[in-house]
């Protein structure tokens, strides 16, 4: 095949597999296949984890490169909310194109987007985000081969199309995007932000590495992740709408997936509950932060595949059937390409069933004079650091229950009797291990797990966007803290507000 004339978009859906190894995997890929498919892929990836990496970086325009080279894009997700545990049997979104720029700060009418999948112009595609593919990394591709010029891309966005689209084979009633619940099979449709129509752009701190520089006669592979899950709210109006959670990087076709089981440490057996496993890399502060997430198998068994190149944390917390809370293990510095092998739980005897509350309020208000209040999204996880001379901080999944399918969690500030004067605000409640975690580092001949503290200490971390842009920072700063608290004997905690000021 002539690399020189390969440039397509793949989507793809990841889901775990029964803890295959890396080479089982991709034998059933090769098995299911062809080469002109895997061609597709190969060239894809790296164009979409080119064009995020580089965003983190400088923020300008770069030059462009001398000559043309390829890229590959896959989408996937590892989704949490899946039926029939899950609220959501499907998520059908209708894929109208997908672009690329070299500058980071470029807006959506500015010159200089390449478009990678003109096809779609055309024949629009819907795909099904939660859609299984025999245990496959990759469900479809988007357009045909398209060159791309050599250079350092900062900026994808994923063009959505409007709901009143008239599309063949439409898997909604009535709009182009929506949900269907796993409860009753009932259709919903999924309210799109204007932003969704012009672009779902994946912000530079949710690319791996910080972009993808593509060389002449090169071909790279990048992955998009959309985190489903996360990027669903049930609004008070009954009505679900995107919210868009994105991440992207380069990833090989030889080295993608990170796997293991996890094990109840006192029985020897799988949890007898629900495991939640979080893929975690460091951002441009050294905080680490979720990436990717995943439900471990009913035998403990997970996998991520497939994963942008880098060294990452694993992060598990997990709660039994009767309610009893793990506390946290966490496996530190394993690349892409390795397994875990087995890793185990320690259920906790502190607090409620091993679990803590903590119950805060997010505010957030305009920089007008008076100030008034403003509706903000925000993301609250919960961070825990770990050691002193050389310390981490990590990301604590929330506990999985069904009012917490995924490990960080979402919020939305709105106007209220009982809001502080001149701001909007949101109350919440965020259910986490009481226990400190187990750590161990990677190693080839097995994970070793030591206690780092029998309770935990926990800071809660903020983050402002504006609402519907999936990914644009707001607010000044738009990153708020609470102080860190220390479990002693209060295992219902109320943290300080985390007040966001100055807000679009």
């Amino acid at each position: 095949m002539d690399w020189a004339l390969v440039f397509s978009v793949v989507v793809g859906k990841i889901r775990p597999n029964g803890g295959m190894k890396v080479a089982d995997e991709l034998c059933c890929l090769k098995k299911t296949m062809t080469n002109r498919i895997w061609a597709l892929f190969l060239a894809i990836s790296f164009v979409f984890a080119g064009a995020g990496i580089v965003a983190c970086g400088n923020g300008g325009t770069t030059s462009t490169g001398t000559g043309h080279g390829m890229a590959m894009v896959s989408i996937s997700d590892p989704a949490t909310c899946a039926g029939p545990s899950g609220p959501f049997a499907h998520v059908f979104v209708t894929i109208t194109d997908v672009q690329a720029h070299t500058s980071s700060s470029a807006g959506d009418n500015d010159a200089g987007w390449t478009d990678l999948t003109p096809s779609l112009g055309k024949q629009p595609k819907q795909i099904d985000l939660l859609g299984q593919a025999n245990n496959q990394c990759f469900l479809a591709t988007l357009g045909d081969a398209q060159q791309l010029q050599a250079g350092k891309y900062q900026q994808i966005r994923l063009i959505l199309a409007d709901n009143s689209v008239n599309i063949t084979n439409n898997q909604c009633t009535g709009s182009a995007n929506c949900v269907v619940l796993s409860k009753d099979n009932s259709v919903h449709t999924l309210q799109l932000s204007s932003e969704a129509k012009t672009g779902l752009k994946i912000p530079p701190g949710q690319i791996a590495s910080g972009g993808l520089t593509i060389g002449a006669g090169e071909t790279k592979d990048l992955n998009i992740d959309f985190s489903t899950c996360e990027s669903i709210v049930l609004q008070g109006n009954g009505q679900y709408r995107l919210k868009p959670v994105l991440h992207a990087g380069e990833v090989s076709t030889t080295s993608t997936s990170i796997n293991g089981r996890i094990l109840d440490k006192a029985t020897g057996n799988s949890v007898s509950g629900t495991v939640m496993v979080a893929l975690e890399q460091k951002d441009a502060l050294g905080i680490d932060r979720v990436v990717m997430s995943t439900l471990a198998n009913a035998d403990g068994t997970f996998v991520f595949c497939p994963i942008p190149a880098g060294t990452y944390d694993v992060v598990i917390v997990g709660v039994r059937t009767d309610g009893v809370a793990y506390q946290p293990s966490i496996v530190t510095s394993i690349a892409n390409g390795q397994t875990t092998g087995n890793v185990n739980l320690y259920a906790a005897t502190a607090g409620t069933q091993g679990g803590v509350a903590l119950q805060g309020i997010v505010t957030s208000q305009n920089s007008a004079t008076p100030a008034a209040g403003t509706v903000a999204d925000v993301q609250l996880s919960a961070l825990e650091t770990i050691g002193t001379t050389t310390p981490a901080t990590y990301t604590i999944p929330l506990l999985p229950t069904a009012q917490q399918p995924w490990p960080t969690l979402s919020v939305e500030t709105a106007a209220g009797a009982s809001c502080p004067q001149g701001t909007d605000c949101v109350s919440y409640t965020m259910a986490l291990p009481a226990g400190g975690p187990y750590v161990g580092a990677y190693s080839t001949s097995g994970v070793s797990l030591a206690l780092s503290a029998p309770l935990a200490t926990y800071v809660v971390d903020g983050l402002a966007y504006v609402p519907l842009s999936g990914g644009t920072a707001n607010c000044t700063p738009p990153e708020q803290k609470t102080q860190a608290y220390v479990l002693a004997n209060n295992f219902s905690i109320t943290v300080g507000t985390l007040a966001f000021t100055q807000c679009q």
